[in-house]
């Protein structure tokens, strides 16, 4: 439902637009310590977005009603888009430094990446749309590969682009046949025109597709994942931390948009097609991940498995659907900056933790970060009573009460594949012996060991007020 009586006001995207290019040459000429100043006048400046975003302010100025939509649902994912963005700059700081990866640029096009996916939340017109994902998907494809003394890091940015621009390719295409069929590039249009035939002519269902799967690849979803885990691999950890964690919201948020808005009447048409997405993704997540030794690869299939979960949630395309899938996001994004501000300060051999079995013995010689780990595995298990149960358990509620029963049991069935890899990490920091004598080294900085600790006061105690997070998403629709 679109309340005509709320504007856009694009401030926000102005503000962020203005200070990137403000990063950029704070960055360029900076003499000394360029990195550092660059990084942290990029996260402040995320923080004030944050704000901008929270407080809507009653001005004519900068109004693109027809382009850009602002409801409860695009505010709040905007909002958890520039809180992940500045969290993994924080978490991501130290890394950077230490392993010489001190570029200003990072830091810069992470911001136009960051006002790409902004853009992405909220627009409401194919053209914008496009526009805002490869944005965001530029900046990306840059960052992935500024490891430039790394085989695996340049892999990594080839791959990604490589992949998406063969899925911005579908895109763009499966927008042309939307724009002949309908004769409109804006959400309002096509759903006007659509809203005077009783079926899809099969030319607009081929459209439709295509821009489904452009979106699938986007949000990594099986069979258009084959990216995900050679690129959460190859590039920098810290960059890694920035895929998994922010990236995701803009993607969903926007899949969520397309097929809500425009084509909320054709309702059969497009579930078949996420019904797949989902399904595949969470069985291919679970069971792919048991064979991973790499970290990284393992979150990377984890994250796929996420993303199955969450599409649950639109196949049951109801109010109890949107929240469900706006709670799921939420602590999809506190579970993830949690497990890499760990990952982002825990060392072994003069050399970052990366390997499974490198954790091995971790409880032995730090007993409270391999606990925290450990909380944090079971909730990405979704084993009650952490806050990733509550999680899957909304997202469950949503598809029984569309009365999708048997995708509930999948997933369901699903998570008790997925929760043998994440126990399985437990048992190597508990059960495990050390596999040689080099001792665990945790340098985390104050501003990273203050959101870790937040954020596992939150995973382990959410089950106490869980009203938090239901009261905010309460008011939440398109």
């Amino acid at each position: 439902m679109q309340n005509n009586l709320v504007h856009m006001l694009f401030v926000p995207e102005i503000a962020l637009s203005i200070l990137s290019v403000t990063c950029l040459m704070y960055g360029l000429f900076t003499k000394t310590n360029a990195f550092n100043k660059s990084i942290n006048f990029a996260t402040f400046s995320l923080l004030i977005i944050t704000v901008l975003v929270f407080f809507d302010f009653s001005t004519n100025f900068a109004f693109f009603d027809n382009f850009f939509s602002n409801t409860p649902f695009t505010k709040f994912f905007k909002i958890l888009t520039t809180l992940g963005a500045a969290s993994s700059l924080i978490i991501s700081k130290n890394y950077f430094i230490d392993t010489k990866i001190n570029r200003f640029e990072i830091p810069t096009l992470l911001l136009f990446s960051t006002l790409g996916m902004m853009i992405m939340i909220s627009s409401k017109n194919l053209m914008i749309m496009y526009l805002a994902i490869e944005l965001q998907s530029l900046s990306l494809y840059v960052v992935a590969s500024i490891k430039r003394n790394s085989i695996e890091s340049a892999e990594s940015g080839v791959k990604y682009f490589i992949l998406g621009a063969l899925s911005s390719g579908i895109l763009l295409y499966g927008f042309s046949l939307i724009y002949g069929f309908t004769g409109h590039t804006s959400f309002d249009g096509i759903a006007q025109s659509l809203s005077q035939i009783d079926s899809l002519p099969i030319g607009l269902i081929f459209g439709l597709v295509f821009v489904l799967v452009g979106l699938a690849f986007k949000v990594s979803a099986v069979p258009f994942h084959m990216w995900t885990p050679d690129v959460y691999e190859g590039a920098p950890t810290s960059i890694t931390a920035f895929f998994a964690i922010v990236p995701k919201l803009a993607a969903i948020a926007l899949i969520f948009r397309f097929c809500l808005e425009p084509f909320n009447n054709f309702y059969f048409e497009w579930t078949q097609v996420i019904f797949f997405l989902s399904v595949a993704s969470m069985f291919l997540g679970a069971i792919a991940a048991i064979a991973q030794k790499n970290l990284k690869r393992l979150l990377a299939y984890s994250s796929i498995g996420h993303v199955g979960y969450v599409l649950i949630a639109l196949v049951a395309s109801s109010e109890q659907g949107l929240k469900s899938a706006s709670i799921y996001m939420f602590i999809y994004l506190i579970m993830n900056i949690a497990v890499f501000s760990i990952l982002l300060s825990l060392k072994k051999s003069d050399s970052y933790v990366e390997t499974i079995s490198s954790l091995s013995g971790l409880s032995k010689s730090n007993p409270v970060i391999s606990a925290s780990l450990a909380i944090i595995m079971l909730s990405m298990a979704g084993i009650p009573p952490f806050i990733g149960f509550f999680g899957k358990f909304y997202v469950f509620i949503a598809a029984i009460e569309s009365q999708l029963y048997s995708l509930a049991v999948l997933g369901v069935l699903a998570s008790v594949i997925s929760a043998f890899y994440y126990l399985r990490i437990i048992k190597g920091m508990y059960f495990d012996d050390l596999i040689d004598s080099s001792s665990f080294e945790f340098s985390i900085s104050t501003q990273s060991k203050v959101i870790l600790v937040i954020l596992m006061i939150v995973i382990s105690f959410f089950i106490l007020y869980p009203s938090l997070l239901t009261d905010i998403v309460a008011n939440i629709y398109l």
